[in-house]
């Protein structure tokens, strides 16, 4: 077998030996992110590679996977022209960044998508810094290959100086096709879930019965597991391993970033504390953690200190701890660390499943009145909110309606309660400058997120986006709070294109976020200023639940004279 960093024979019909164009990327092989730049050339193709020691076809950009690491700096106007190869439509969308609505790329809402064999030329303004990431909005192509980071470096200074800075991309990789696996899981939601209950669990467990209700079972923690993935690190597998190099004594940041399409990652680097200091590209006042939960499509920004002339593995579980990416930060290739055997896997409990208080009426259709202006108050603020009697029902796609959603902000994730190291929470990031805007919301939106694991349904308010569902509409510079309930007992990351989300997670200055993570039976609440006029894309990020229909349509209306000068 050739080397993951070697060419393989293309699949029949596909032509001889690729170019060299198939290497990894610099970047990749070591962390490097190189110099800022205005103008980019990308192309969209398919081909073969090796990944972790077996052939592979991929959708690439550029001939690598990941994709080449974009790098530019605040303020620069960017040209991006971008090729498709394909015999599809495809697409790139710069997720976190703020741009015209035209230049988002997410096909059917924003733009028509790129034809193949056409170029299109996004343009836009580098109006923020930090570390984001791209990747296709179009079928399965982020699952397939197209993704890569992104990187905008300030006008000024970095808040926070380091001696050497390392990227590292988490993805996850399945040699099985995409749409297969979406229709697998369409006939059956559990299929890759292997760690189903023995007869002994059924009868010593009182509480079964509820979980049969539920259609879950207490060790779905990831739809899709290790049985068909593996995971990556800078496109590196577990055989390969990744490796970046320090000198001791150096302060050395790690944009890291979950660039997968269905997994959550808990990411520790074992013997060696990391500092938190930006995430989802904004920066945070710094806070000291040894374990971190990132959710998919979430960006963290870390530093770490080592000092010891010594190897440290770099360790990324899935939450399921079915499989890990794994990698080596070391001052030479020669020394290596030991890397720790899987953690015992996480169960469902009943706090995931809303305390049992469920609501299991099966009455069909659902009750649209929540997103309208709302009439009771919460006791927290002095915004209209939803009144609290109102919920979802039940129907094909709704599953669970959970009666009493719980705030769980300050929780460290599945899987790490009680780990007996600090890991990061919600309830730990503060923004280090207050957002612009900082008006009382005068409008709440109730969004519930709702699906039926069964069936393999996914949906807000029990409507996917294929349903023809109205949109969510908020007039240009007005004030909303974002009121998100799960009612299922899967995690679900959030997405807002276009504008920032902050999270009320009780501190002050609140954390800005393009995407959430919302816990299984929780009540999580964002805070939004409607200053970017157009089509919007708001979406769950497991790449399944988007493709399944958790995706709504976000319209903010054109500016009015009535809209204060600092909006407008």
């Amino acid at each position: 077998m050739m080397s993951r960093r070697r060419l393989l024979q293309a699949a029949p019909g596909a032509g001889a030996l690729l170019s060299t164009q198939a290497l990894l990327p610099a970047w990749a092989l070591t962390g490097d992110a190189g110099a800022p730049r205005r103008e980019f050339d990308l192309a969209i193709r398919r081909q073969a590679v090796n990944i972790d020691g077996q052939p592979a076809r991929i959708v690439s950009v550029n001939g690598t996977l990941p994709g080449p690491l974009l790098r530019m700096r605040e303020g620069d106007d960017v040209v991006l022209r971008v090729r498709n190869e394909l015999d599809e439509d495809s697409s790139l969308h710069w997720h976190g960044i703020l741009l015209p609505p035209e230049m988002d790329g997410v096909p059917g809402i924003s733009f028509p998508g790129i034809k193949p064999g056409t170029t299109f030329e996004y343009r836009f303004r580098a109006q923020q810094n930090g570390t984001y990431w791209y990747h296709s909005h179009s079928g399965f192509q982020e699952q397939l290959g197209v993704y890569a980071p992104l990187i905008v470096d300030p006008a000024g200074e970095e808040p926070v100086p380091t001696d050497r800075e390392l990227v590292l991309v988490l993805s996850d990789w399945s040699f099985e096709d995409p749409a297969r696996v979406y229709a697998k899981l369409k006939k059956h939601g559990e299929y890759y879930n292997r760690r189903q209950p023995t007869l002994a669990d059924l009868r010593n467990r009182p509480d079964q019965r509820d979980w049969e209700r539920m259609r879950m079972a207490r060790s779905d923690i990831a739809d899709i597991t290790g049985v068909t993935y593996t995971y990556l690190l800078n496109g590196h597998g577990p055989t390969d391993g990744w490796t970046g190099l320090f000198q001791p004594g150096e302060r050395v940041r790690l944009r890291v970033i979950n660039a997968s399409a269905m997994t959550y990652f808990n990411l520790r680097i074992p013997g060696l504390p990391m500092t938190v200091i930006q995430a989802d590209g904004q920066h945070v006042a710094p806070v000291t953690v040894d374990e971190v939960q990132i959710a998919v499509a979430e960006t963290l920004d870390v530093v770490v200190e080592p000092r010891a002339d010594r190897a440290y593995a770099v360790v990324a579980e899935s939450m399921d701890r079915s499989g890990m990416a794994v990698g080596q930060l070391t001052p030479s290739p020669e020394l290596r660390a030991d890397v720790p055997p899987l953690r015992p896997p996480p169960e469902r409990t009943m706090v995931d499943m809303g305390h049992g208080d469920m609501d299991h009426s099966a009455h069909a259709g659902m009750d649209h009145a929540a997103m309208g202006h709302m009439s009771a108050t919460d006791g927290e603020s002095k915004t209209p909110v939803s009144p609290p009697s109102w919920q979802p029902r039940r129907s094909p796609g709704v599953a669970n309606v959970v009666t009493s959603p719980v705030k769980r902000i300050g929780e460290p994730g599945t899987g790490l309660a009680g780990i007996d190291h600090r890991v990061l929470t919600y309830a730990d990031l503060r923004a280090r400058e207050a957002f612009y805007d900082q008006r009382e919301a005068t409008r709440e939106i109730w969004l519930h997120l709702t699906g039926n694991m069964d069936r393999y349904m996914w949906s807000f308010d029990g409507q996917n986006l294929s349903d023809r569902v109205e949109p969510v509409r908020m007039a240009h510079g007005e004030r909303v709070r974002l009121v998100l309930i799960n009612h299922t007992m899967m995690e679900h990351p959030i997405h807002l294109h276009g504008m920032w989300m902050e999270l009320e997670n009780g501190q002050l200055p609140r954390p800005r976020k393009h995407t959430v993570s919302v816990k299984p039976a929780e009540r999580l609440s964002v805070l939004v200023t409607a200053d970017a006029p157009g089509s919007w894309a708001f979406h769950c990020h497991l790449l399944l639940h988007m493709k399944a229909g958790m995706m709504r349509t976000v319209v903010v209306s054109e500016p009015s004279a009535e809209v204060n000068d600092d909006l407008a």
